[in-house]
């Protein structure tokens, strides 16, 4: 197989899953902090885990990414002292901060998703 996960992995990409599911779920359920705060630790244990800790600690430290992390953890804070929206607008602008290099590697495999790249290039 070209590429294959490994245990660790899994368990990174299982708690990845559970970090979106948590954090949608507390969205739709009026910014529900117990909820939005579970999902952010799945997230981000699930981020360490799929990457390594390293290199998590890298992306996180490095200067290039500075302001998406100072705005990640930032909300992170908002997040634990009750203020859930403005918490969660400043995970998300942090989110596309760090991982603003990703994203043509995140598109270009979705342009070859089978339908959904079809639709991808439809549309856009």
């Amino acid at each position: 197989m070209a590429y294959e996960l490994s245990e660790q992995k899994k368990v990174g990409l299982g708690l990845l899953g559970f970090g979106i599911l948590f954090t949608f779920l507390g969205v739709m359920l009026f910014f529900d902090r117990g909820l939005l705060a579970l999902g952010n630790i799945f997230w981000l244990t699930g981020v360490a885990l799929l990457l390594g800790w390293r290199s998590t600690w890298n992306l996180f430290t490095s200067k290039a990414n500075l302001k998406g992390s100072v705005s990640f953890f930032l909300g992170l804070f908002f997040l634990f002292v009750r203020w859930p929206i403005v918490g969660i607008i400043l995970e998300i602008y942090g989110c596309l901060n760090l991982f603003s290099r990703f994203w043509p590697s995140v598109k270009a495999f979705l342009y070859e998703v089978p339908m959904l790249g079809w639709i991808i290039r439809f549309l856009f």
